[in-house]
């Protein structure tokens, strides 16, 4: 049987919610230890946090999208969980 450690990767925009198309994004990667700060996007890529925690061994196997009230088409946030086996 397959014992898993858990995290998770939460990315949210920072901007504003105006005319500006190119919003900042923070990742934030939660796990046992504490929280890291993963860096600052200038855009919507969260490519490059997802393969660094995948190169640390983790699995994403979850993927949740929080939108900005009353507006169902801006998105500010999305959370990505996250396990890898426990050796």
């Amino acid at each position: 049987m397959t014992t898993w450690e858990y995290a998770r990767l939460e990315y949210r925009a920072a901007g504003t919610y105006g005319e500006d198309q190119f919003m900042d994004w923070n990742a934030t990667f939660h796990h046992s230890g504490g929280a890291q700060r993963w860096g600052t996007d200038e855009r919507f890529n969260d490519m490059r946090h997802l393969n660094r925690a995948g190169a640390a061994g983790w699995q994403a196997y979850d993927r949740s999208a929080t939108y900005f009230p009353n507006e169902p088409h801006r998105l500010y946030g999305v959370t990505y969980s996250l396990r890898r086996p426990v050796e």
